[in-house]
């Protein structure tokens, strides 16, 4: 009988943030591939599931190793599972005391409790061991020979991402998990230092996974029931295996071959999504850049998302932090990007950009927000969609220029004026445009119950959706759009049942309200569409609405 492992997942960097649902990252997977093929049984929690049930912990007495990976490198809200905090990680340190128990991940870096704070590298007390380097390596070796150190390197790795895939079926939202998979670390401009906060360019120049090891690792997801992916893990996916220079032309027959090899390994996929593009590749080769993105468009799902680093609209800041791209270069990668993917599929655009900006770094005045600002309207004013826009304070990290030079605590109120400004004026009319009343959502997930029961699709940062009906959790739901909120949608399910929906629901159609709703209830069953009219005139959603009652 193996030796059982305890693998415990913090939710370490973006995915867990506020846009992504529940999911699994390449370390977790590919450290269990490494216990795995050491001869143990990984035995998997996340945080939240030992935030629940501390007890999870009690069995410690037949565990022989604990690893936990942990830390962030991108604060944000985290409302999709709230990665472990630096008191939590070092309770559980203290729990394990009596086995052998290994620190790793993004903690090695430091810690930060949320953005506009340093990230102190701090020693973490009850841990046996912090890993550093990369996990599955660094683990490989302490198992081996004691080493605590591990150096990337894919021809090690790739085995791993295979023999650990099957620990997705122990997370506690399977079989609706985003498997992230990696497709390379480094960036290309890591010999100018990159951008002034970036921990990117710790990892040196790119280094790629082969096709053929990542197509090897989806196939193995998929052998374990996974459906959903995400391309992430890079900071610039258009320029995967791209030749040399800090801003390489952007090979599209290398992504074409990628996401057909995908595929072809998961030809029943229901999601496959992108994170991180730069713009500054896009506006620098826009030729190249529109046809690798046509090729994602081919192949992917509907409802991508292209994240954005633009992290400012100041011109002076750009300067002052070696960043991307400036604000018309962001400008113009905007406009490539809704050319080939503002195209609805299914009644959502295939693939659009999202912008991220980062307050708080060198150079900033009170007039980098006033440009922030001016350069939303503009796009707002534009016939040009964008998905959504992050905003975050800096999370300076030791190592990187940011963690001395930065403007941390000068522009705190403005910095909050210029947040609540986008979400008041922006967030809302452009999420009117990207999902117009009557857009229909498939797919939708329920992660929680309740009188209104919120959900979203499987994802790049997918819509939150409330509907008014108490449904059950993991419950999937084709919905219609019927109300907007700055940040999320209302809508119900589709067809619209008019006969069947309770008043709380009724209401929510347009055009019906409470009292309409009223009487509604009072006339049903409805037989056909004139009935309705004679109630309530001719409404927005008519077409939408169903009088078939279920026996």
């Amino acid at each position: 009988m193996p030796a059982e492992a305890l693998l415990i997942d913090g939710y370490v960097d973006e995915p867990a943030c506020l846009g992504v649902p529940p999911y699994i990252s390449p370390y977790i997977r590919t450290v269990a591939g490494v216990l795995h093929d050491h001869g143990f049984l990984p035995r998997y929690l996340t945080i939240d599931q030992i935030r629940t049930d501390p007890q999870l912990l009690r069995g410690k007495n037949e565990v022989a190793i604990a690893v936990m990976i942990a830390g962030i490198t991108v604060p944000g809200k985290y409302l999709g599972g709230t990665p472990a905090t630096l008191t939590e990680i070092q309770q559980i340190g203290t729990r394990l005391r009596g086995i052998v128990s290994l620190l790793a991940g993004p903690i090695g870096f430091g810690y930060a409790s949320e953005g506009g704070e340093k990230a102190i590298r701090k020693a973490v007390p009850g841990f046996d061991h912090l890993l550093t380097g990369s996990p599955p390596e660094a683990l490989d070796n302490y198992l081996s020979d004691g080493r605590t150190q591990g150096l990337l390197d894919y021809t090690r790795s790739d085995p791993w991402s295979i023999s650990g895939a099957d620990i997705i079926k122990q997370h506690p939202s399977y079989p609706f998990i985003m498997c992230e998979l990696e497709t390379a670390r480094g960036c290309p401009r890591s010999l100018s230092g990159g951008c002034s906060f970036c921990t990117e360019s710790f990892y040196g120049p790119p280094r790629y996974r082969s096709v053929s090891g990542i197509s090897g690792e989806v196939a193995a997801l998929v052998r374990s029931g996974a459906r959903h992916f995400r391309l992430g893990r890079q900071p610039d996916l258009l320029v995967y295996h791209a030749p040399g220079g800090a801003y390489p032309v952007p090979q599209p027959e290398r992504i074409g071959e990628l996401f057909a090899e995908i595929r072809a390994a998961a030809p029943g996929l229901q999601t496959l999504h992108i994170d991180n593009i730069n713009p500054g590749t896009i506006a620098r080769h826009e030729d190249a850049a529109r046809s690798a993105l046509a090729e994602i468009v081919c192949y992917h799902t509907p409802g991508d998302v292209a994240a954005f680093g633009m992290e400012t609209a100041d011109t002076a800041v750009v300067a002052a932090n070696n960043l991307k791209a400036g604000p018309e270069e962001v400008m113009r990668a905007i406009t490539i990007v809704n050319e080939v993917g503002a195209v609805r599929q299914n009644g959502i655009p295939e693939l659009l950009p999202g912008l991220n900006f980062v307050c708080g770094l060198a150079g900033e005045t009170p007039e980098t927000y006033t440009l922030n600002e001016q350069f939303l309207s503009r796009l707002l004013a534009s016939n040009l969609l964008v998905r959504r826009v992050n905003i975050r304070q800096l999370m300076a990290f030791e190592g990187t220029r940011a963690y001395h030079e930065n403007t941390l605590g000068l522009h705190s109120a403005r910095f909050r004026a210029f947040k609540e400004k986008v979400r008041n004026e922006f967030d809302l009319p452009m999420l009117r445009k990207v999902f117009p009343l009557g857009t229909v959502i498939s797919g939708v997930v329920i992660e929680q119950k309740g009188p209104v029961s919120f959900g979203r699709q499987m994802g790049s940062y997918p819509i939150l959706v409330g509907i008014p009906l108490i449904l059950p959790v993991r419950t999937e739901v084709d919905v219609i759009v019927v109300e907007h909120g700055m940040r999320s949608v209302s809508a119900l399910p589709s067809p619209i049942r008019i006969n069947e929906l309770p008043l709380t629901a009724l209401k929510w159609i347009p055009g019906i309200g409470r009292n309409l709703a009223g009487k509604i209830l009072a006339q049903r069953p409805l037989k056909n569409k004139e009935a309705l009219r004679s109630l309530a005139g001719i409404i927005p959603l008519e077409g939408h609405i169903s009088f078939v009652t279920s026996p």
